[in-house]
């Protein structure tokens, strides 16, 4: 299997896309603040927009489309016709692996983020009590699902390009083997007309 260019810009787009809207979920987190009721002495977290949360589910989805492309094209490295043995295999091993953990924690970064950008606290309590404050997502959650996210991108690459020289298209290669036709030696049977 060769390197394909138009996979190549399809996955580096996808997680271009995908880091561009973790970094627009990370500068959009939903602000909250304890604002009293005007009914009663309970007092109740007013929040601003929600576009985070839509941003890191975009983000989500993006890099599970161009992480299960990436899979497709290489048969999940598992269910493939075979690698070549050697050092080339070894690195595709271990970048698939890499590229998988990267993955898995980029995702879940942008998950939790969203989930946790979506609760809103309701009521908190009655007027004049401490320690009142609204649930919000911690800063830096999104960043660190928008940096996994390039880091799987290059692994995401390398891995591409390091199991396309290492794959064998099907066909196991043979060293030292050949059909032996120039250096095949006749015998000579036994001499009977010499004297």
């Amino acid at each position: 299997m060769a390197v394909s260019l138009p996979i190549l810009v399809i996955l580096i787009a996808l997680h271009l896309i995908a880091f561009v809207f973790a970094v627009g979920a990370e500068r959009r987190r939903s602000a909250a603040k304890v604002v009293p009721d005007e009914y009663d002495d309970r007092t109740y977290c007013v929040y601003t927009t929600d576009a985070s949360t839509v941003y890191g589910l975009a983000a989500f989805a993006l890099l599970l489309i161009s992480h299960a492309l990436l899979n497709a094209l290489t048969r999940c490295l598992c269910c493939g016709k075979g690698l070549v043995s050697g050092a080339r295999s070894t690195c595709a091993v271990f970048l698939f692996i890499f590229s998988w953990v990267s993955f898995l924690g980029a995702e879940s970064c942008l998950l939790a983020g969203s989930a946790r950008n979506a609760y809103h606290t309701k009521y908190r309590g009655y007027f004049g009590v401490d320690d009142l404050s609204c649930a919000t997502l911690r800063k830096g959650v999104f960043a660190a699902g928008a940096a996994l996210t390039l880091i799987s991108m290059l692994a995401s690459i390398l891995y591409y390009w390091a199991h396309s020289k290492a794959d064998t298209g099907g066909w196991e290669k043979h060293r030292n083997e050949g059909v032996g036709l120039a250096t095949h030696h006749q015998q000579q049977g036994p001499d009977y007309g010499k004297a």
